[in-house]
């Protein structure tokens, strides 16, 4: 992600823009499906399908030859992984798709703060502001004591700090091994600490929500290559700024297709978190280094 190249930005924004679409196409396939499964099931469904896609790194899994250590860090991940789906998974079907959405901004944000914490990153007095500036986005989306907040808004508040906690592990284990080893591990890992959650709670899925899990994978496999081919063609200052695309997507569908009703207030805190996030994104460009993931990054 640190060899864009900054003369194709036009293809850069366009398939991140392609990317933003795949992704609003897994949050609406997912609310269109509703509670009825539980979490854990659902998403044990979709890595299960998305382990398919595995099948070209097997070369690089039987090549590597992983430590004690990175076989510890690769189960971390993928617990924390799973945990960070399950939760997903059910705020996306107890709140609106704009509140999710702006909520996963978050993510990023949460990664700068671990960074500082757990990998002696220096958090600048203007990063510090950026992350405090992040913060506040989420309190506006939330206005605790101004309205009551569901379980699913908690739900998504933890998501995008297990996310971050994941993405972290992620930083550590790419500079070690290959990525598309890191990818594929964490495929294998989540599947498997998803299974003791699904199995006692399991409900038979119908044809319909099995063909809609699977086509939630196949467009969060098309999303995550989209999004790289944007970051070998531009830079992160170009193609974060973006996502915010996402949000107007959500908001617009959240209103039209499953008439929720558009919250002023979850767009102009998803506009300041995503702007810190977008600061602090050209802020580690400008120092020629890369833990701050971008939004759509912590999808799954």
């Amino acid at each position: 992600m640190t060899t864009a190249l900054p003369h194709r930005p036009v293809i850069g924004i366009f398939w991140m823009v392609v990317t933003g679409l795949l992704f609003i196409c897994v949050t609406a396939l997912v609310k269109h499906m509703g509670p009825r499964l539980p979490s854990a099931e659902a998403a044990l469904i979709r890595y299960s399908f998305g382990l398919v896609f595995l099948l070209p790194a097997i070369g690089s899994l039987r090549s590597a030859h992983l430590t004690r250590r990175q076989w510890t860090l690769f189960s971390i991940r993928g617990g924390l992984h799973a945990l960070g789906v399950i939760l997903w998974f059910y705020a996306m079907t107890r709140i609106s798709i704009a509140e999710v959405t702006a909520m996963n901004y978050m993510a990023p944000i949460y990664v700068t703060i671990g960074a500082a914490l757990f990998l002696g990153e220096t958090l600048a007095l203007r990063r510090i502001i950026a992350v405090i500036l992040g913060l506040l986005g989420a309190v506006i989306i939330l206005r605790p004591g101004f309205r009551e907040l569901s379980n699913g808004h908690f739900a998504m508040l933890i998501a995008a700090v297990v996310f971050g906690g994941a993405y972290l592990l992620a930083k550590v284990l790419t500079d070690e091994v290959k990525p598309a080893v890191v990818v594929a591990m964490m495929s294998i890992f989540v599947s498997l600490f998803l299974l003791p959650f699904a199995l006692p709670v399991w409900i038979t899925p119908t044809w319909e929500e099995i063909g809609i899990l699977a086509a939630v994978a196949c467009f969060a496999t098309a999303g995550h290559y989209t999004m790289t081919l944007a970051f070998a063609a531009a830079p992160l200052t170009v193609t974060q700024p973006v996502t915010f695309l996402q949000l107007v997507w959500a908001t617009i569908l959240g209103a039209v297709v499953f008439v929720e009703p558009i919250d002023i207030w979850v767009v102009i805190g998803g506009t300041v978190i995503l702007g810190s996030v977008t600061f602090i994104t050209w802020r580690e460009a400008m120092l020629n280094r890369q833990i701050t993931p971008p939004s759509p990054a912590t999808k799954f």
